[in-house]
């Protein structure tokens, strides 16, 4: 005798998980991934505010010991540097908002591999 109460059982299709675009430029590099994951800006172009003014606004917001907005705006300037390839650049913003809230930036252990993967990502999907 049928069990009325019972739930039919549902079948569910299980489809793979497409790779970001990050992830099929990274591929197994997944050190690299992560340093990228957090802090790449996918459009930098949108960003209205330029690399060197996001800068100032750092400084000018650890002087007034707002660590919260310095690590932002840091962040911002590392961003756009890493968006321009200049791995010096790169190297002291994530440094300073590093310095300055005392959290830890993959992106810091081989900025010259993140900056080329970041390079090559803006190259392929960024149409300028």
């Amino acid at each position: 005798m049928p069990n009325i109460f019972r739930r039919k059982e549902k079948k569910t299709k299980v489809e793979p998980v497409k790779k970001t675009e990050l992830e099929e430029l990274c591929g197994d590099d997944k050190e690299t991934y992560d340093a990228l994951f957090s802090i790449m800006f996918l459009d930098p172009r949108k960003i209205p505010t330029s690399m060197k003014q996001a800068a100032e606004n750092g400084k000018k917001s650890e002087k007034e010991k707002d660590f919260v907005n310095a690590r932002m705006w840091y962040e911002v300037a590392g961003g756009l540097a890493m968006y321009e390839g200049n791995v010096k650049k790169v190297i002291e913003y994530y440094g300073d908002a590093e310095r300055v809230t005392g959290r830890k930036y993959l992106i810091l252990k081989n900025p010259e591999k993140a900056v080329a993967k970041a390079q090559e990502y803006y190259k392929k999907y960024l149409q300028v």
